[in-house]
């Protein structure tokens, strides 16, 4: 099979690279990676050169360049179906898929007021009402299926829907926006997948800044 080559932003700042390369990891899919970092004023050319959308993460496998997260992950998916990227119930893996989709639409409150930063030294950030709105409904997905999957992860084993929802787990966790018992054990266990810890070391030594992201 044709290797896969996953183009990714900033490690320290972008959230939709995380999430495809996440998966990917956690499921033990063979893929290369490379940064295009994204701290040009008017964006990188490098990106809109690569990718149709003239965005990242981009997928490049035999021929194909597909530049969307979700749709990576589909993708992946299919090429290696016992690499288990969704839930083995076909009921939880229509859920995981929704919740993949929800987190893609929606959330932008949080998402404005709280960029991921994983540099960020951790403080606790005063938000409104719609971002609260938001981290509520970010914990009822977590805890309602936590409970029914009996954990750690969403559906028990990580998977995509975790994968999509890790960056919020960092932007939870570096603004300390929940004090919620099962919150703090869920940011824990996906902080410490060993997926998740790898991207983060990456960004670690990153150098780039996005004054922007830097709240």
């Amino acid at each position: 099979m044709a290797a896969l080559k996953l183009y990714v932003g900033n490690k320290n700042y972008s959230s939709w690279s995380m999430r495809p390369w996440l998966a990917l990891k956690a499921a033990g899919v063979d893929f290369t990676d490379e940064v295009i970092p994204f701290d040009f004023p008017a964006g990188n050319p490098a990106i809109k050169a690569l990718s149709e959308g003239g965005t990242v993460p981009l997928l490049e496998h035999d021929g194909l360049r597909i530049w969307e997260s979700l749709a990576i992950i589909e993708y992946v998916a299919e090429l290696f179906p016992d690499k288990r990227l969704w839930p083995a119930d076909r009921r939880d893996r229509a859920l995981a898929r929704a919740y993949c989709s929800e987190m893609a639409t929606g959330f932008r409150p949080l998402r404005n007021a709280a960029p991921m930063n994983l540099r960020y030294i951790r403080k606790k950030l005063d938000v409104g009402d719609d971002v609260k709105a938001n981290i509520k409904r970010i914990e009822a997905i977590w805890h309602s299926n936590i409970e029914k999957s009996g954990g750690p992860f969403l559906f028990g084993e990580f998977c995509a829907a975790d994968a999509f929802f890790a960056p919020v787990v960092h932007r939870l966790d570096s603004y300390i926006l929940s004090e919620n018992p099962a919150t703090l054990r869920y940011i824990a266990d996906v902080k410490n997948h060993a997926a998740v810890r790898a991207w983060a070391a990456d960004a670690a030594k990153e150098t780039w800044i996005v004054p922007e992201d830097e709240i």
